[in-house]
Formats: structure tokens, sequence, C-alpha cells
């Protein structure tokens, strides 16, 4: 098991009367993938907002291990090893696949890149973007810029992006958003190797590979818990069929 727990206690969001996500208390451990879902509007990518750090809770509070966590801002949690992606891909499309990962390597540790650095950190971080080229199976386009891949393989690269940063915990939003048919197989195949000696905190639309790639499932439904459990407790449920698989 991972070192580190990322639970939240009381969590709500509140726009105005909407309250985005109301009173979450929930807690994530372990390594794999642990899926959040639910209808749109559900309230799901605020509640990946607010432990990203990047939504401020109206209420409630959200730890890492027995550390409050939550006055630290995204920049401040990324440090501390949560990583997080997003349903639009954010890759630098005239850099190549290779420099996109060099970049954000270098980003979380030379910031402005002083001259002076011996040649030995760079050695290092090469040669970190060259195991995650493997690691996200892209080391046959290390060369091509980013922008002449397909969604596919550029849903790869920005997983490997935040891999770069050495991340514990893996938040992400829809990785399958706009990728084909065809390479989806391919894209789960990338985030369960991310998720071995990781936490993977995955909200994804498509059930059927939720369901087949998840040890636990947790439904929101209005902003609250519906239920979680099992993938198989979840497919049971009735209330959550009711609300959002229906009946086939």
């Amino acid at each position: 098991m991972i070192e580190g727990i990322l639970r939240c206690e009381g969590v709500s969001v509140r726009f105005g009367a909407l309250a985005a996500v109301d009173d979450v208390t929930l807690q994530f451990d372990g390594e794999g993938i642990q899926s959040v879902i639910g209808p749109n509007g559900a309230g799901k990518t605020t509640f990946l907002n607010v432990l990203s750090g990047r939504q401020r809770p109206t209420q409630g509070r959200v730890f890492l291990g027995g550390r409050d966590i939550t006055g630290s801002a995204a920049h401040q949690r990324a440090r501390e090893g949560i990583g997080r992606s997003f349903q639009i891909t954010q890759v630098f499309g005239g850099m190549t696949v290779f420099e996109n990962l060099r970049l954000a390597r270098q980003a979380r540790e030379f910031g402005l890149q002083p001259f002076w650095r011996p040649v030995e950190s760079y050695r290092a971080l090469e040669e970190r973007a060259e195991s995650v080229l493997e690691e996200i199976g892209l080391a046959r386009l290390r060369g091509q810029p980013a922008e002449n891949l397909s969604h596919g393989d550029q849903r790869a690269l920005e997983l490997g992006i935040t891999l770069m940063t050495d991340p514990r915990i893996l938040l992400l939003d829809e990785p399958l958003a706009g990728v084909g048919e065809q390479e989806i197989e391919q894209t789960m195949a990338v985030i369960e190797r991310a998720g071995r000696g990781r936490m993977v905190v995955l909200i994804e639309h498509n059930i059927d590979v939720v369901m087949r790639v998840s040890r636990r499932v947790v439904v929101l439904h209005q902003g609250a818990v519906l239920a979680q459990g099992s993938p198989q407790e979840i497919r049971l449920d009735p209330a959550v069929r009711e609300a959002y698989l229906g009946n086939e």
C-alpha cells in the first residue's frame, strides 16, 4: 500500500444558492484505481478541484495523511505528490513528445534554469523522461511534435507530463474524453500501468471501463454521495440504477 491517505470531511462548495458539492465525506487510500461517477452536473469535477487545491471549499476540510491541506494551493499539493489531469488536453503542441516531458520536470526542479546547474542534473532529468516515455508507450514517438499525435496519444502524453512530477496520487478527469473507440484500450492500459504503486482517483463517463478497472466506485448525485462500494455492489444498488445506471 502506498503511503498517504487522501480524505475529505464535510466538504461543500456553493455557488450562490447552488450546492455543487454537498457535505461530502470520503477517503481514498491504497494503490490502484478508484472511480467517481455520476450524471452530468453531479459535482464530480468540482470535487476533484477541491482535492487538487484548485477550488477552495465553502466548508469542510481536506487531509493528506493526517495533515490538513485545505489551505494549500494547487502548486503546493503538486509538490506534495498530488498530480492532476483535465478534461481538455493540455500539451505544448509545437514541442516534441520528449521536450514536453523534459520541460515538465525542468519547471519543477530548475525554475528559471540557472546556467550553473551541474550537467548531472540534466542527465538525471533526461533519464527520467526516457523512463516515462516507456511507461506511457510513446518511446517510438519521442521526436514527434505533440500536435501531430492522435488524441489518444496526446492523452497519454498529458499523463506522462503529470508523471514527471513523481506524484503519489493521480486525479484524472475524464481521460477518455474525445478518445476514439480504437484507442480506448490503449489509453486505459497506460492509466492502469500508472496506477501500479500509485493511487488513482478517476472521473469517467465510460461505465464499462469504470466497472472493469476500478477496485472501488463512488457515485455522486446532485453534489452528494449516493453510494460507494465495489463495482458489483454499485451495479446492483437500486438507488444508483434509478438515478444513473438505468435497468439494462
